[in-house]
């Protein structure tokens, strides 16, 4: 009996985890040259439905707030609370960055892009990134955001992707559709995507 359910048991986390997916890892050389990405900064509302490949994926989110050395990430936080966390919205699920497994981690399955934002786009996009807040850390969140969405900026721009930042959601939904804790609540979201 105990050999069945050890196999069981062996066999519930892989299908479990075969839902999360793991990223390769960032290329973190190369790329345009810092100037011409700033000259290239610009916000898009035009997106284009197809999927952006697992590369692109751990490039964006490992610019976005991944680590680039010992504890310690590519955007500032203030006191170094780290009191953010990067949700990921794409046509199968929504899935959290957990940035030390250079993974997607999965919370729910289904396509639940249009609760990113309220404007038409968001629905048909393929990746919406939702900035969440950990309110027991205690840091300068809507402050410190700005560094996450700006990184996201100069990486699209420097693959010629297209991205907007957006505060227009309903909260309550969102904080649903990520299955959120009272003491987390999203603050800001931004669509990523080939540009039309």
């Amino acid at each position: 009996m105990k050999k069945y359910l050890f196999i069981a048991t062996i066999f519930m986390s892989i299908t479990l985890s075969a839902q999360d997916i793991s990223l390769p890892a960032p290329v973190k050389k190369g790329g345009m040259p810092l100037m011409e990405a700033l000259n290239n900064r610009m916000t898009t509302r035009e997106f284009s439905p197809e999927a952006l490949d697992n590369q692109t994926l751990s490039d964006l989110l490992w610019a976005a707030w991944g680590f680039n050395r010992e504890n310690k990430r590519t955007a500032p936080s203030a006191m170094d609370r780290q009191e953010l966390s990067v949700y990921v919205i794409l046509k199968q699920g929504v899935y959290l960055y957990d940035a030390k497994a250079n993974k997607l981690v999965l919370v729910n399955k289904g396509d639940f892009r249009k609760a990113a934002g309220q404007q038409d786009f968001v629905a048909a996009a393929p990746l919406n990134l939702v900035f969440v807040e950990d309110t027991t850390k205690q840091g300068w969140a809507e402050r410190n955001v700005g560094f996450l969405s700006q990184n996201v900026y100069l990486y699209c721009a420097s693959k010629n992707l297209g991205t907007v930042v957006r505060g227009m959601f309903d909260a309550k939904e969102l904080t649903n559709v990520l299955k959120l804790k009272d003491t987390q609540k999203p603050i800001l979201t931004q669509t990523v995507g080939k540009k039309k």
